[in-house]
């Protein structure tokens, strides 16, 4: 399936059913009382999250998606069935902007069993028996139902992992993510190999381990100096590094000599602290790769030495030859946040039943106002 980390739709919410002027009738007497039912609710919007879904892909193809309208009410006091809600299952980490306003979130998709409220539905239409009084036996005042909701909204996806592997390309994040996990991202000998994000399960030796043996590490596509403004694929996959715990820096340390690794981790700190100045300040560990191409011990003490005077956790590894892949692991580790990824949004999911000031009454007859204003609901 094409991974697919962004896409534009319109969504809308059920109207309500309107409501019923009715009256019972018998033989000679048309109008025994009043009788009209309400009109049921619009159908809501909601957003869930689906854990087998891990791409937008699935919603990309289809435009417009619209929840059901109210029945109306009915003789006899019937109230007519609500409209089903539209229910969108997007991959966790889902962000649900309005295409008007992209800089504040409506919705954050972070649990897999809680309903996100996007659009209410109508309200639901009052019928001729609400309005009937000891005064007004007949009335034939009604409400139609609420309108709906209608709303365009950008969905973005932000993947959510414990560890994101930051680096140019070609320094070996695909190869390492292959060796740690059971992820199987592309690895070849050119840059630019990794053109989506890939996510894998790391499992942890248990020695000296408590509690959660596993983390998530996430293999971003390689960036490039100008990512943050937006260079080669830039925020594309940027925003992918903005839910991890742990920025790991993954630079290569043997291959080129006049582009050390000290000289990579502040160019890609750089460019992410450009493009939010919070993953500048996010806890962060380098990764230094390739240490099969080493010819001399001499060469690796010179690659963490700049790490080691600045007070920077950093591991040299060989994800080809298997070197110091344990160590990494529980490094890692420890260094991950326990806590919870933050949430921009709280939703509010609860409903509540209209007043008669929320509705527009239609037909109205001379009747006391002081009346109106204790219509039961």
């Amino acid at each position: 399936m094409k991974f697919v980390d962004s896409t534009e739709i319109s969504i809308k919410s059920g109207k309500g059913g309107r409501g019923l002027v009715s009256f019972r009738t018998g033989h000679n007497a048309p109008k025994q009382g009043a009788d009209g039912g309400d009109g049921g609710f619009g159908g809501n919007v909601y957003a869930i999250a689906d854990p087998g879904i891990n791409t937008l892909s699935c919603i990309r193809y289809r435009q417009n998606y619209f929840a059901k309208d109210g029945d109306p009410g009915g003789p006899n006091g019937r109230t007519g069935k609500n409209g089903d809600d539209l229910v969108l299952k997007l991959p966790l980490g889902t962000v649900i902007y309005s295409k008007s306003d992209l800089d504040t979130p409506i919705v954050e998709i972070l649990e897999q069993d809680k309903k996100y409220l996007i659009l209410k539905g109508g309200k639901r239409g009052l019928g001729n028996i609400r309005f009937l009084r000891a005064n007004h036996q007949a009335p034939e005042e009604y409400t139609p139902g609420g309108e709906g909701e209608e709303l365009d909204i950008t969905l973005e996806l932000k993947l959510i992992a414990d560890v994101g592997f930051a680096g140019f390309p070609n320094a070996g994040k695909s190869t390492l993510l292959n060796a740690i996990s059971a992820a199987r991202p592309k690895v070849a000998d050119y840059p630019f190999t990794t053109l989506i994000p890939h996510l894998g399960v790391v499992e942890v030796d248990s020695e000296d381990i408590s509690s959660t043996k596993s983390f998530v590490a996430a293999d971003i596509p390689g960036l490039i100096v100008g990512a943050s403004q937006g260079r080669g694929l830039g925020h594309s996959f940027l925003k992918h590094i903005e839910r991890t715990s742990l920025v790991a820096y993954v630079v290569d340390g043997f291959s080129d000599p006049e582009n050390p690794p000290e000289r990579q981790y502040k160019l890609l700190r750089k460019e992410l602290s450009e493009y939010n100045p919070e993953l500048g300040k996010r806890s962060s560990f380098v990764i230094i790769s390739k240490a099969d191409l080493a010819f001399e011990p001499s060469e690796i003490r010179k690659a963490t030495e700049y790490f080691e005077l600045n007070n920077i956790p950093c591991q040299v590894i060989s994800a080809v030859s298997q070197l110091n892949l344990t160590k990494l692991k529980r490094k890692l580790f420890k260094k991950i946040s326990k806590a919870p990824v933050k949430k921009l949004i709280e939703s509010d999911t609860t409903s509540h039943l209209p007043s008669l000031s929320d509705f527009k009454i239609m037909n109205p007859q001379t009747f006391p106002t002081s009346a109106s204003s204790h219509v039961p609901l």
